[in-house]
């Protein structure tokens, strides 16, 4: 299809190991999975058993996530537990109201669908529309398909890898099946176009120092003699004195620092050598 979800072939029956049509043959598709619940397919969580062809044949990752998002069921819950009280239910559902004709029995269930149901009604609904949702001549067929969704690939929504790898978007908890140290991830709401949200606060690594304390007094020619004869030590820590007063005049603090910066590079070449 024009969104390469996947391909049609013409042929008269499906490939092997695949059950009944979810949209043609709906009442053995129900069968094939309420009879077969003892299946180990069924002990996986139920967002992975949705894409077992084997029991699901036509469900796909999209078709999941809207299916358990309108049943409000958390896509982590073991599957034969969603399954085995749909059963108990239309088993109830029966012995309740024996005598219920066709027509109220199918306003019940559109009423009041189940998760086999919405296997069936869910992809109709993109059979029904596809000349508006995947007509590959309109330009605006994948905006038409966009705002059909309503949780798949939706921004607020939750997302989460299954064991095969396969991206799960849900809504609220995830269920006790949830794969262990894989933090649930929200998709944000895309921004729009504001020049000044957008643009970063730029910040110099000069503006983040704190400011510098006010300079130290310079340290007298005779301490600095201390120092050098003393050597070099390590650690800035081990090497500082305290300094004496500042020197009277700015006229004695040239050649100090002179001195100072000789006896540095000396030290800096004894170093190296």
């Amino acid at each position: 299809d024009a969104r390469r979800f996947g391909s049609w072939r013409l042929g008269d029956a499906w490939q092997l190991g695949r059950g009944p049509c979810v949209l043609s043959e709906y009442q053995a598709f129900r069968e094939n999975v309420l009879k077969n619940l003892d299946d180990k397919a069924f002990d996986k969580p139920i967002c992975e058993a949705l894409l077992n062809q084997k029991f699901f044949n036509g469900i796909g990752n999209y078709l999941r996530a809207e299916i358990l998002y309108r049943l409000k069921i958390p896509p982590f819950e073991k599957a034969r537990t969603v399954l085995e009280a749909l059963k108990e239910q239309e088993q109830a559902r029966r012995k309740k109201n024996p005598s219920l004709t066709l027509s109220k029995k199918l306003k019940l269930r559109r009423d009041n669908p189940d998760l086999l149901e919405l296997c069936h009604t869910v992809p109709m609904e993109v059979i029904a529309a596809d000349k508006k949702l995947f007509d590959p001549d309109h330009a605006d067929d994948d905006a038409a398909f966009k705002n059909w969704l309503q949780c798949y690939l939706v921004p607020g929504m939750s997302s989460l890898r299954d064991r095969n790898g396969r991206t799960i978007w849900f809504q609220g908890e995830p269920g006790p099946m949830a794969p262990k140290g894989q933090a649930s991830r929200k998709k944000r709401a895309q921004l729009k176009a504001d020049p000044e949200a957008l643009t970063p606060k730029v910040t110099t690594r000069a503006s983040k120092r704190r400011p510098r304390a006010a300079a130290k007094p310079l340290k007298s020619a005779e301490e600095e003699e201390e120092v050098v004869a003393d050597g070099p030590r390590k650690g800035r820590a081990r090497g500082r004195r305290k300094a004496t007063a500042a020197p009277a005049s700015s006229e004695t603090e040239a050649p100090v620092k002179a001195k100072r910066s000789r006896r540095t590079s000396a030290r800096r070449r004894r170093g190296e050598a």
